[in-house]
């Protein structure tokens, strides 16, 4: 079946057009499933107000559903649930990912219980399924209640900017809360991308479809399968060191390294909004999909928070399940100190990240760029966590906090008793930089595997995963990516 879809990029597209725009054309096979019709265009479709299909992405098989908006606000029905359930299912039993667009009004009030039920077994649904397809939600519209429960229990969350989800409307919060808000300020792209339950914003629902595919690009069929690869690709010009500065107080952005290391110097990164101390995404290196995580020192210089941590173990889970290996690039003074992170729960989040990395199977090389200390240290995938094979810039750090504030507390009464405390302390935060810090100490203490030049990373990385994963690269056919 084709549909002779001129995109409108500003406009909205029905259900049966943003399918179309998901998959290859003329892959998509409708499923009718529902009990109920109503009007598509010049025909008449059966699921109650959403559309089941099934279709290809670059020849891959995808599962896709789609709710429709204009009949009875999307509202979820138990016919409307069956729907959704029944891609589900064939997604499970095909081993291929879903992709849901989703703009729902909630339950029907009209089927009262039942629609509470529908939403019930959806949710069981797709839980069954986590972490054996990819899931992916794109939400197009005001989705409330169980619409916006549904799609934070996928893997992936896009919004259009004229998206919203919230659990409880403006007008119940209006009634309850006495609070006069709107769609966009309760839970638009702008709150949703900065807390977390959004990955990313696309401007359009055409640009929504295609960052679909592209992510689909990056993952797996199934936990089962290797993600796909691709033709190589140089990456950025120039040496990764070149845009760190030498002063490790000074900040930079953490992604012109990525871009100096990766395929195409192309980060697909996920979260980019939300904990931008850290950053996540998905990339190739030498054809293969792989993982990104590395601190960001142009933000709250690249500490870890709770957020941070938060963010960090999810995509490390991810990874993991859908078998993509993980690169970390490590700069980080440290975790966030004071009452605020206390209160918060810091201590619960970081157990999170230690948790995530320990506990995955993937390949996992870190690179640690300019210095690593304290707790963050460990928990950005050390050695003894668990880290597949670590490497160092020449002239990182690595110990359990900086040289000066490492003396104050080892040497006090060495300084204060001194007759020249400044320059007693610069002495000994020197000779402890040197013994304890540097990362020639590190690596004969076999913390480091290997000290490279910051120009060999990419080369050392790809050959480190062509050993890890398994044999040599194999291609498969298909067009390539535009970089």
């Amino acid at each position: 079946m084709t549909l002779a879809l001129v995109p409108r990029p500003d406009e909205r597209l029905s259900a049966l057009e943003r399918l179309e725009v998901l998959a290859d054309p003329g892959s998509l096979s409708l499923l009718r499933t529902g009990v109920r019709s109503h009007r598509m265009g010049d025909r008449s479709v059966a699921g109650d107000g959403v559309l089941g299909a099934t279709g290809t992405i670059d020849g891959r098989p995808v599962a896709c559903y789609a709710q429709d908006a204009s009949f009875l606000g999307g509202s979820l029905g138990a016919a409307h649930a069956d729907t959704m359930i029944r891609v589900l299912e064939i997604a499970g039993r095909g081993h291929m990912p879903v992709v849901g667009f989703v703009e729902s009004a909630g339950a029907r009030m009209q089927e009262g219980v039942a629609a509470l039920a529908g939403y019930a077994r959806i949710f069981r649904a797709q839980t069954l399924l986590s972490g054996v397809v990819p899931q992916i939600s794109v939400v197009c519209g005001a989705s409330a209640g169980g619409g916006s429960y549904s799609p934070a229990l996928t893997d992936v969350v896009i919004m259009t900017r004229k998206a919203s989800m919230f659990l409880t409307g403006p007008g119940v919060v209006r009634e309850v809360m006495g609070e006069d808000v709107d769609a966009e300020t309760l839970g638009g792209p702008r709150v949703h991308e900065r807390n977390g339950v959004c990955h990313a914003v696309a401007e359009t629902e055409v640009d929504a479809a295609l960052l679909a595919r592209d992510l689909l690009d990056h993952l797996p069929q199934h936990s089962g399968e290797s993600p796909p690869l691709w033709p190589v690709v140089p990456p950025a010009p120039g040496s990764p060191d070149g845009v760190v500065p030498a002063e490790g107080r000074k900040v930079y952005d953490v992604r012109h390294v990525v871009a100096r290391i990766v395929d195409g110097g192309r980060l697909l990164e996920v979260g980019d909004r939300w904990a931008r101390n850290i950053v996540t995404g998905f990339a190739r290196l030498d054809g293969r999909a792989v993982g990104i995580i590395a601190n960001q020192p142009r933000y709250i210089g690249g500490v870890l928070d709770s957020e941070a941590a938060t963010k960090a173990a999810r995509f490390v889970r991810t990874c993991d399940q859908f078998g993509l290996p993980l690169v970390v690039l490590v700069d980080t003074p440290g975790f966030l100190p004071g009452t605020a992170q206390e209160r918060g729960g810091v201590i619960r989040h970081g157990a999170k990240l230690v948790h995530a990395f320990a506990g995955a199977s993937v390949p996992r090389v870190t690179v640690v760029l300019r210095k690593a200390f304290g707790g963050a240290y460990i928990a950005m995938n050390s050695k003894d966590l668990g880290a597949d094979l670590v490497l160092a810039w020449p002239q990182a750090t690595i110990g359990v906090m900086g040289a000066a504030q490492a003396v104050n507390i080892v040497s006090r009464r060495d300084i204060e008793g001194s007759a020249d405390p400044a320059r007693t302390r610069q002495r000994l935060a020197s000779e402890y930089e040197r013994d304890h810090l540097s990362v020639d100490a590190a690596a004969a203490g076999g913390f480091v595997d290997e000290v490279i030049a910051p120009s060999d990373t990419r080369e050392r990385v790809a050959a480190a995963f062509s050993a890890l994963c398994g044999g040599p690269r194999s291609q498969r056919p298909g067009r390539n990516i535009p970089l």
